[in-house]
């Protein structure tokens, strides 16, 4: 199927993905945006799961200090080139991340950094708060767990919603640049400061 160079060049505007990546998502699509769109974020993410085992020692430490200066970021992203740490794209996803810091005060950036203390105490209130209200230990055990995900959505940064887009969380997010730079991107570290706190 002939695919339009017009249509070729919205989805490239749409996704950041290349011309001929394009051309050939929606000719498999059938010229269908939707489904083309897709295709490349399923590429993107498989593109992404190549590289995650890459190390990354270059980077950049973004600052972000929100209107009124109330509120601060510092944040410690990094990839596998200085060249990439000087890209454009690298720069506007840290600021993305240091904007999502600032709003959803994550504590810490995956949930593998979260203390076992604090991941046993939460577990043992959501147990015993559905013990109290009367449900068996095999159900109180299930709410523990369903409570525990939604305190790592709520705290780590990865597992977070995106602001400007419900539908991925950071992670996908990170994934998409992955895709769009071609390099291997982490999280190092960040932290919030807001006045009073």
């Amino acid at each position: 199927m002939a695919v339009d160079a017009k249509l070729v060049k919205t989805l490239r505007d749409m996704t950041g993905a290349g011309f001929m990546e394009c051309k050939k998502a929606l000719e498999e699509t059938g010229g269908d945006l939707e489904k083309a769109v897709e295709v490349l974020r399923k590429k993107g993410a498989a593109k992404a799961a190549k590289k995650a085992g890459r190390e990354t020692k270059e980077g950049l430490i973004h600052s972000y200090i929100h209107a009124g200066g109330r509120v601060g970021v510092l944040l410690e992203l990094n990839c596998e080139t200085d060249f990439v740490a000087r890209n454009e794209l690298f720069k506007e996803l840290a600021n993305e991340l240091a904007l999502q810091i600032a709003a959803m005060k994550p504590k810490w950036v995956k949930r593998e950094d979260v203390p076992e203390e604090i991941i046993a105490k939460e577990g043992e209130i959501a147990r015993e708060a559905a013990i109290a209200e009367g449900k068996p230990e095999h159900i109180a055990e299930k709410i523990a767990e369903g409570k525990l995900n939604k305190f790592f959505q709520e705290n780590c940064l990865l597992e977070q919603k995106f602001i400007k887009d419900e539908t991925k969380t950071i992670e996908d997010l990170i994934k998409e640049y992955i895709a769009k730079i071609g390099e291997n991107i982490q999280v190092g570290r960040f932290c919030r400061f807001e006045i009073g706190e």
